[in-house]
Parts: C-alpha cells; sequence; structure tokens
C-alpha cells in the first residue's frame, strides 16, 4: 500500500502511466505517439557495487514509433545534488536500453516545481555538451480541477490535480468532484486511484473530507486502505435512523430553497456519520446562498 504523498506522486505515474501521457500531452503540448503497452522497469541504476543509485518509478512505454522510458522522479524539496543524478541516469538508462528518456519531475511545491524546470546544462557557456529539461508537473503546471463535468471527463487528470495540490487547504475543493468521477469508472481502477489520492494528501482538513467521501463507497472497502480508514475516526455506535433523517432534511432545505444542489454536496453529506456535524450543516442550509457554502472552511465544523 502506498504511504506517504512522495509514493503516491510518482505511483501515480507508474499505475496510471497512459493518463500521465494525456496528461502531460494537453498541459506541456508535447507529441507523444500512442502507446500500446507499458512495462514497469527495475528502478535499480548500480552500477558499482558500493554506489546505489534508483530512481523513484521506471516505466517502458511500447509504442509503433519505439519504446519510451518514463523516469519518474517525485520531489519534495530543492535538492541541488538532483543536477548531478538526473543526467547521470537519463544516460545510463539510454545506454542500457538504447530507448528514449524521458524525465518527468512531479512535485507538490511550487518553488521546488521552479528550480526543478530549470535546464541543466553541462560544457561551454553558449556550446552546451548536455542539456537535460526536466518535465515537471507541480501545482502551477497542473489546473485545480473543481468542476465536476470536467472530472468525469477526465478523472486521471483530476486524480493528479489533487494529488498535486495535496499539500494545500484549496485540495479540499477538487474532492467532492473527483469523488463523483471516480463512480464512472470501473470499480479496481477506481479503487486504486482512491488509494493514491489517499497518500498524496497533506493537509488535514482535506484528508477528513476525503476519507468522510469514500468510506461508503462500496469498491472502496474491497481495497486494504479501507482498514486504515475506518481507524482513522468511523463512528461504530452511530445511530442509522436519526442520521437518514438530518441528511434527508438538510438537501429538502436547499431544494425547497431553489438552490441546485450538486451531486458532489450531496455525496459529502451522505458520507457524514457525525450528528453534530449535520446539525451544523442543517443550521447553515437554511441560509447559504450556495449549496457549496455549507462546508466554507472558515466557519467552525
Amino acid at each position: 500500500m502506498v504511504s506517504s504523498s512522495h509514493e503516491a506522486m510518482h505511483h501515480y505515474g507508474q499505475k496510471d502511466t497512459a493518463g500521465l501521457i494525456r496528461n502531460f500531452q494537453r498541459l506541456f503540448h508535447v507529441p507523444f505517439p500512442e502507446p500500446c503497452g507499458f512495462t514497469v522497469v527495475n528502478t535499480d541504476l548500480t552500477e558499482i557495487e558500493p554506489v546505489e543509485r534508483r530512481v523513484d518509478s521506471l516505466v517502458r512505454v511500447h509504442t509503433e514509433d519505439g519504446d519510451f522510458l518514463l523516469v519518474l522522479e517525485s520531489q519534495g524539496k530543492k535538492d541541488e545534488r538532483k543536477r548531478g543524478s538526473w543526467p547521470y541516469y537519463l544516460s545510463y538508462l539510454y545506454e542500457k536500453y538504447r530507448c528514449e528518456p524521458v524525465l518527468v519531475v512531479m512535485t507538490q511545491s511550487s518553488s521546488t516545481a521552479r528550480w526543478a524546470a530549470e535546464p541543466i546544462r553541462f560544457g561551454l557557456p553558449g556550446w552546451s555538451s548536455l542539456v537535460v529539461r526536466p518535465m515537471v508537473l507541480g501545482p502551477d503546471q497542473v489546473p485545480v480541477i473543481t468542476d465536476e463535468k470536467e472530472a468525469v471527463r477526465d478523472p486521471s487528470l483530476a486524480v493528479l490535480s489533487a494529488i498535486t495540490h495535496g499539500r494545500g487547504p484549496g485540495v479540499a475543493a477538487i474532492l467532492g468532484p473527483l469523488a463523483v468521477a471516480l463512480e464512472t469508472i470501473d470499480p479496481a481502477s477506481a479503487a486504486l486511484l482512491a488509494q493514491l489520492v489517499t497518500s498524496g494528501l497533506v493537509d488535514s482538513q482535506a484528508k477528513e473530507i476525503w476519507r468522510d467521501l469514500m468510506a461508503p463507497v462500496n469498491y472502496f472497502f474491497q481495497n486494504p486502505v479501507a482498514d486504515q480508514l475506518r481507524d482513522e475516526g468511523r463512528n461504530e455506535g452511530r445511530i442509522e435512523g436519526r442520521i437518514e433523517d438530518r441528511i434527508e432534511m438538510i438537501v429538502k432545505i436547499l431544494e425547497l430553497r431553489g438552490l441546485q444542489v450538486p451531486d458532489s454536496v450531496r455525496l459529502r453529506v451522505r458520507a457524514c456519520t457525525d450528528l453534530d456535524q449535520l446539525k451544523i450543516w442543517s443550521e447553515r442550509a437554511v441560509g447559504v446562498a450556495d449549496p457549496g457554502d455549507l462546508f466554507t472552511p472558515d466557519q467552525p465544523e
């Protein structure tokens, strides 16, 4: 099971390589041949026994135009040593596999993304013998997907959006539409992507929201991460009837006031098992101008 936001970043590219390729084609307008297969490659780049070098994830992409190696690196902060190791990785991999390596750096930090995007140049001024240009996916490159239709249209991008923005409080707005989008794809893929999102989130409020959204979804309980979610706060002694009545009251109040209630709001309200929280939301439902304001972060929940 993925255990940290660092692992979630590069594992996303390993587990959903087709989605990653589509996304950097869309975000960077970089042409890439249509993939016809993928192979996860051993990440060990050690040449001499005492010196160990490993990339985070390595995926071989098979296309009609030849094979490519996606070198996936998850970067939490600036590390000047990478400006030496990244060129080494690419040169070594090309020599070993004789196919084009593509360096993809994924980060949840805008400043780290800017640093990583700087070309690495070796050689004379004005005459570089080697130039490395990482393809960087960070908060400034990946859009914030908060629209349900957009999330449903491209669940993979919505997952990348949640993971990339996982350190900021703004990620909370991504999670409702993402939960709706995952219900439109096959359960096995949805369970895997949901697990990656769980690991990629850092903001505590976002973690709580995602836990509430995922708890009642059947496919999620087929995944080992469900045990973790149960341990993090589900209320075993809830009174089902009172909770259901309160949920129906919230939705009914919003509808009677003539408000259009999006699926993401319904899903989050129905996911909640805390009667006190539902009481707060029912009180807010009387006065909010937008159903999404039920969950306004600056109001205590």
